[in-house]
């Protein structure tokens, strides 16, 4: 008798990013392998690696840098309420904080300043852009 063979799907990387709604489009989920942003062990992953349940994966989004662990892969592309069921977030909580300042650092303004002036709005707008918020 040979080894039982479990029957897991065995589905791409940026395919599965895209299913369990990472990324918006699976081109963008393509991108961000060929751009070394998704990463397994510290190593760059391709578009065409096949993900396995049990393996962690950081994935830098902007300026996040989002840890997650595969639970299973969809037969295809899942709602968001359905999203806890294929992956666990393993993002510290300080990685949200950290970001959510980043945000919110270039529009704080003193109280009674007034509506930023065209050059301000500018300058905010260049400051978003470099550093990669909305």
């Amino acid at each position: 008798m040979g080894k039982e063979i479990l029957n897991v799907p065995s589905i791409r990387i940026d395919k599965w990013l895209w299913m369990v709604r990472v990324f918006k489009t699976r081109t963008m989920a393509t991108d961000a392998c060929n751009a070394g942003k998704v990463k397994m062990n510290g190593d760059n992953i391709k578009p065409s690696k096949m993900v396995k349940p049990g393996e962690v994966y950081t994935i830098k989004i902007d300026q996040l840098d989002k840890t997650i662990q595969m639970i299973d892969s969809p037969k295809s592309r899942v709602g968001a309420p359905l999203v806890p069921q294929f992956y666990t977030d393993l993002t510290t909580p300080e990685e949200y904080e950290r970001v959510k300042s980043l945000r919110t650092r270039f529009e704080l303004r003193e109280h009674g300043e007034g509506r930023p002036t065209k050059r301000d709005r500018r300058q905010i707008d260049y400051l978003k852009d470099y550093f990669g918020t909305e």
